[in-house]
């Protein structure tokens, strides 16, 4: 399919919709900076104080790494959490943002990103379901009260050369016991998800709503395909953006071999180019 018959599909799809599902994965941020811990060795690459010891990213994002060495758990997720706080948002999220006005239903976000970066973005935060939850939330060790709450008030201090914490561990104020970024992690059966259910609710309203959705993948990979399989199972066009893995099965649906940006800027060149009308917000 040449540029301009892809220009004309993509315009069929967007056209036909009155909402927009964006499902996104780790390569969504990666325009923005972020890192997508592509693999052992490049996950070493962003991290090589943990790559230095042999320290893979599914033994740090573990539970059990907070309680057998918390400075050092501490250390990647509170580097994390510092470097998602100053990293702003790539243009593309804007650019979506604004296509989803065309429709009556506007756009609701699927995410694996913990990263918060939809928000910062400026989608409303009721039409956002973080699928792992987000860094930007605390939960005690110990779950001792089943409650949840902002990690605004922490500044983590990590030394660049041994990836530990060097200011104070974050603790719970209930019970004093440890606490922790409240995110889905390996191995993980203390996760607190109240917020992602009720996110879950959310999402369920709004699709009840929604008649001719389409769906918007955007750097979702297959080593944890939480986010291809819930675009997939919206039984609606869907859309793969993705520079390695964007083959989509199926007569319904249209993959573009591209980053974040790149894929972005098609789907808003493509707009209006079938002659179809969405429907008016």
């Amino acid at each position: 399919m040449d540029k301009n018959d892809t220009l004309r599909r993509l315009g069929e799809i967007l056209d036909g919709a009155d909402g927009l599902i964006l499902t996104a994965g780790a390569g969504m941020g990666v325009d923005s900076g972020l890192p997508d811990f592509r693999g052992t060795h490049g996950f070493w690459e962003a991290y090589p104080a943990l790559g230095g010891s042999g320290i893979r990213f599914e033994e740090i994002a573990n539970p059990r790494a907070f309680r057998e060495d918390p400075r050092l758990a501490w250390g990647f997720y509170g580097h994390r959490l510092a470097l998602y706080r100053r990293t702003r948002p790539h243009r593309g999220f804007s650019l979506l943002l604004a296509l989803s006005s065309r429709y009556s239903l506007g756009v609701f976000v699927f995410t694996s990103n913990v990263d918060g970066q939809f928000q910062r973005a400026g989608y409303p935060e009721d039409r956002i379901l973080e699928c792992h939850g987000s860094i930007h939330m605390l939960q005690c060790l110990d779950n001792c009260r089943d409650l949840l709450w902002s990690a605004d008030g922490i500044d983590p201090e990590v030394d660049a050369r041994t990836g530990r914490l060097l200011s104070a561990l974050p603790v719970c104020s209930h019970c004093g016991a440890l606490a922790r970024p409240s995110i889905l992690m390996f191995g993980d059966d203390g996760w607190n998800d109240r917020r992602t259910l009720a996110q879950e609710e959310h999402f369920r309203h709004w699709r009840q709503r929604v008649r001719r959705p389409v769906v918007v993948e955007i750097g979702a990979g297959t080593g944890v395909p939480t986010v291809r399989l819930f675009g997939e199972a919206q039984g609606a066009p869907l859309v793969r953006i993705n520079p390695r893995e964007a083959s989509v099965r199926g007569k319904n649906g249209l993959s573009l071999t591209c980053g974040a940006i790149e894929g972005i800027d098609l789907l808003l060149r493509s707009v209006g180019k079938s002659g179809i009308s969405p429907e008016p917000p």
